[in-house]
């Protein structure tokens, strides 16, 4: 007979609230959650239950990826299109394992190589990968002359790649039309430029109105979500006013951009993705060009914007998400949960409030149901048991040593990062199988081990 897995003396943070229960349990049947909340307050009598005591761990829900790049190869933004799409869709298989075992069970796609989003989703769904629930972006949709098209025209490569450019708001429709066709999640649109792109700078528009009403619109109808690359606040009202669901960047905002997304925090998401614009102040020279001092002077502007934006956002109750633009050389696959520690030291967020934006929000931000981003009963069982406190030290999400398991739809997984043989069970399995144990690391800290 199947037992359900029952969860013990754990500190519980269920992200409903940014309050930790200290002694929590959580009953997880197949891959649903049943109870959350304190021990004393649990009365199941049921004898089928299969204890595990966490001895004291940190058991949070999975993290949402929300401006995802699986199809990145850890290499410069110039670089993208030119690995091959067969190498390109092995380290693809890579990196989905490696964001789940980083403990985001959930990712949005922001823009991929080759299609390789919708192959990659579908994998990971039918059991062939390990890898995060996934909403499959398309190629990157951008006007002739956008930041999205960077490769000279002399030197256009015979691959599809990364961007797809479309000028008019019926070609524009048809761009829309050929991902759906294509079963893509999330349209990914560029609205405004990038300070290293001399054609296409922030601030400088490079879709009109109508050609982004028509983009939302086509998207819309047929089922897809829509996300832009937004760093103006000329770009970030554009995306508000015509509809846009993820909105990258919002680096600048005016009175009225901010009073936009206000009016509409209950159906927008921000994500400001600054990481990989933080390493390049470290290095001008880490993404592979010889930046020009005005850039290196723009990006310094423009991650001092950010700051005060989003801290701007946060006071308006705009909900501002975790993730971005992780899969290039400076920011490789692995280290997401970097973005949780700029929540904090430059946002000023507390521990609880970055949490709270990578699993409340950014679960709602991929699942309008209500299923995914905090642990309460009826929800779906995604969950993170750490060894560690990140309330106290938000940093320690950023070791894979101290990720004891990640629960993805009720599956556990762990070791899925670094040399070691990961191990995948099933919670139902898991509870009947005698050789289960609770056994103590060196540091007297437990985790859970199939032995085999």
């Amino acid at each position: 007979m199947t037992k359900n897995i029952l969860l013990t003396n754990a500190r519980l943070f269920r992200a409903n609230d940014d309050s930790l229960i200290d002694d929590g349990t959580v009953l997880i049947k197949d891959n649903m959650i049943r109870y959350s909340g304190p021990t004393k307050d649990f009365k199941d009598n049921s004898t089928d239950l299969f204890p595990v005591d966490l001895n004291g761990q940190f058991l949070m829900p999975g993290m949402t990826e929300s401006h995802a790049h699986l199809s990145y190869s850890n290499n410069g933004p110039t670089e993208l299109e030119k690995t091959p799409v067969e190498e390109a869709m092995l380290n693809s298989m890579d990196n989905a394992r490696v964001m789940l075992g980083s403990g985001f069970t959930s990712a949005i796609g922001f823009g991929s190589v080759h299609r390789i989003d919708v192959f990659l989703r579908d994998a990971i769904k039918n059991g062939q990968i390990p890898g995060p629930r996934l909403k499959a972006s398309g190629r990157d949709l951008g006007s002739t002359g956008s930041n999205a098209d960077l490769t000279p025209d002399y030197a256009r490569p015979d691959i599809d790649g990364l961007g797809m450019f479309c000028d008019g708001p019926y070609e524009v429709r048809r761009g829309v039309r050929s991902m759906a066709k294509n079963r893509v999640d999330v349209v990914k649109i560029f609205l405004d430029g990038e300070c290293m792109c001399d054609h296409a700078q922030p601030g400088q528009l490079t879709y009109t109105d109508e050609e982004v009403a028509a983009a939302v619109d086509e998207a819309h109808k047929r089922n897809m979500k829509v996300a832009c690359h937004s760093r103006s606040a000329a770009a970030v009202k554009q995306a508000v006013i015509h509809g846009v669901d993820y909105i990258g960047h919002a680096n600048y905002l005016d009175d009225e951009a901010l009073d936009l997304l206000r009016k509409n925090k209950d159906r927008v998401f921000v994500g400001p993705a600054i990481a990989w614009e933080l390493k390049f102040m470290e290095d001008p020279y880490c993404l592979g060009f010889a930046p020009t001092q005005k850039q290196i002077e723009a990006y310094a502007k423009e991650v001092e914007a950010t700051i005060s934006s989003v801290k701007k956002m946060k006071s308006v109750g705009v909900r501002v998400l975790v993730g971005g633009d992780y899969g290039l050389n400076v920011t490789p696959h692995g280290t997401y949960a970097k973005d949780l520690e700029y929540f904090v030291r430059l946002f000023g967020m507390t521990s609880s409030e970055a949490l709270l934006c990578a699993t409340r929000d950014g679960g709602a931000a991929f699942d309008s149901s209500g299923m995914l981003g905090t642990l309460e009963e009826g929800k779906l069982a995604d969950l993170l048991i750490i060894n560690g406190n990140p309330l106290e030290d938000i940093t320690v999400l950023q070791n894979h040593d101290q990720i004891t398991a990640v629960v993805k739809d009720g599956i556990v997984h762990q070791n899925l990062v670094g040399d070691s043989p990961y191990i995948q069970n099933d919670l139902a399995k898991l509870s009947q199988e005698a050789d289960t144990i609770t056994r103590k690391t060196s540091k007297g800290k437990p985790f859970l081990e199939k032995v085999i």
